[in-house]
């Protein structure tokens, strides 16, 4: 694909602020951040190989992420299911203790 023109990648308003917020926010997984930031950069119209460069990243990895996202949108951007057991914890609960682990504090805590 190298040489190839590709398909600009245009935001919605809302999907750019989703975007901004993740990159922002201080408790995003870092591979979600990246995701962000490489979408957000190829959104500005630069070619796979200058996002990879100012990121810091593979081209390959760029190209990945702008496809993923082309196809389904921020929904692309998370971690899909891995293959093995099933979970027996939904997301709610994971996600309930990962909030409250994070941003909450025991009295008399210092962090």
């Amino acid at each position: 694909m190298v040489g190839q023109a590709k398909t600009r990648l245009i935001l919605s308003p809302s999907e750019r602020e989703t975007l901004n917020g993740l990159v922002r926010r201080r408790k995003t997984a870092q591979a979600l951040a990246l995701r962000a930031r490489i979408v957000l950069t190829c959104a500005k119209g630069y070619p796979d190989t200058e996002v990879a460069e100012r990121l810091a990243v593979n081209r390959l990895t760029v190209g990945k992420w702008r496809r993923r996202f082309q196809a389904q949108r921020l929904d692309g951007l998370f971690d899909e299911p891995r293959p093995g057991a099933p979970r027996r914890i939904s997301d709610r609960d994971i996600e309930r203790v990962i909030t409250q682990t994070l941003e909450s504090r025991r009295p008399g805590a210092t962090h």
